[in-house]
C-alpha cells in the first residue's frame, strides 16, 4: 500500500549556533505530511488487519489531521468520515477533506468531547469503522514516530519538537531510549496550559530525565499567535527559505531562537528540530500576514 519514506536533514543557518539542523518531515507528502504520515501508518495497517474499511476520525476546521487522514484513506481505497469540532463552517481544509471523500460531521463542543459516544451513535452499526482518535492519537502513532530517530545522527544533542497532545514527543523519546542515546528531548508545546503533556508522554513511557518540556512559547494558546510570532515567521521563512506553521512549528523554533541568545546551549553541540509539517494550516490565519 505504501512504501518506506524517509525525509532528509537540512543545515540552517544561524549567528549563534554552529550545528543547527532541521529534520524536514514536511517533505515526505503535501497532505500526509511530517507526523500525520508517522502516526496513521501503523493505524492503517491494524484497520486492513482488521478488515476496516471505514476510517473515523476527530478534529477542529483547521486541522491537518483530518486532511492526512482523508488523504490517506482515499489512496489506500477506504472510505472516511470525521467529526468536526464547532459549528458548520466552510473553508479550504475542509473543501480539500471532501474532495478526498471524507464525509464530515459538524458536532457542537460538549458533544465532541466523548468522542466514544460519538462513534457509537454514528457508527456503531457498521461493522467496517475503524476508530482513530483526534490526531491519531494512539500506541500505534507512538510506534511510528519512534522511528524517526533511527534516521538522526547518534551524536545529536538536543532534539526539539512541538506537541499538541504529546503523542509524536512520545514516539521521539520512545525511539531515543531504545537505542541508548543520550540525546536530550525538548518539548514546545502549542497550546496554553501544555504541562500536562508532560503526563501523557509518561503515560506511554514512564518517568525519565531526557525529556525537558518549554511552556512560555504558547503565545495566547493553541491556534493563537502574536505579532512577535509573525514577524519571526516572515524573517525566518525569508532568510531560510523554509516554510513553517504558526500552530505548531514556528513557536518550537522561535523557542530555539529565545533559548540561544540566553546561552543555553554550547557552543559544539549539536541541536535538530523537527518540522512536522502541517503547513496548509496557515491558510486560517491568512489575514494576520497581510502586508
Amino acid at each position: 500500500m505504501f512504501t518506506d519514506i524517509y525525509s532528509p536533514l537540512q543545515q540552517l543557518k544561524h549567528p549563534l549556533l554552529r550545528e543547527f539542523w532541521m529534520k524536514r518531515d514536511d517533505l515526505i507528502d503535501p497532505y500526509i505530511s511530517g507526523n500525520k504520515w508517522r502516526k496513521l501508518k501503523y493505524l492503517l495497517s491494524k484497520a486492513f488487519k482488521e478488515n476496516k474499511h471505514h476510517l473515523i476520525t476527530f478534529g477542529g476546521a483547521y486541522s491537518n489531521h483530518l486532511l492526512a487522514t482523508a488523504a490517506a484513506a482515499s489512496r489506500a481505497g477506504l472510505k472516511s468520515s470525521a467529526f468536526v469540532r464547532g459549528e458548520e463552517v466552510e473553508n479550504e481544509m475542509l473543501m480539500l477533506c471532501r474532495i478526498f471523500g471524507m464525509h464530515l460531521v459538524f458536532t457542537d463542543r460538549t458533544s465532541y468531547k466523548d468522542k466514544t459516544q460519538l462513534f457509537q451513535q454514528h457508527f456503531g452499526d457498521d461493522p467496517n469503522a475503524f476508530f482513530i482518535d483526534e490526531g491519531g492519537a494512539s500506541a500505534e502513532a507512538v510506534q511510528g514516530c519512534a522511528e524517526i530517530i533511527a534516521e538522526l545522527p547518534e551524536d545529536v544533542d538536543h532534539l526539539f519538537c512541538a506537541a499538541g497532545t504529546g503523542t509524536t514527543a512520545a514516539g521521539l523519546l520512545k525511539g531515543i531510549l531504545e537505542r541508548g542515546l543520550k540525546t536530550t528531548l525538548h518539548v514546545v508545546p502549542a497550546l496554553k496550559g501544555g504541562s500536562f503533556i508532560e503526563e501523557e508522554i509518561f503515560n506511554y513511557l514512564g518517568n525519565t530525565d531526557q525529556l525537558v518540556l518549554h511552556t512560555a512559547y504558547h503565545f495566547g494558546g493553541y491556534a493563537k499567535t502574536q505579532p512577535a510570532l509573525i514577524d519571526f515567521i516572515k524573517n525566518f521563512v525569508s532568510s531560510q527559505g523554509i516554510l513553517i506553521d504558526p500552530v505548531y512549528t514556528a513557536k518550537m523554533l522561535y523557542a530555539i531562537e529565545d533559548l540561544s541568545t540566553k546561552d543555553y546551549f554550547k557552543p559544539q553541540e549539536k541541536i535538530v528540530a523537527l518540522h512536522t509539517g502541517g503547513l496548509l494550516g496557515i491558510l486560517g490565519m491568512k489575514e494576520k500576514f497581510k502586508p
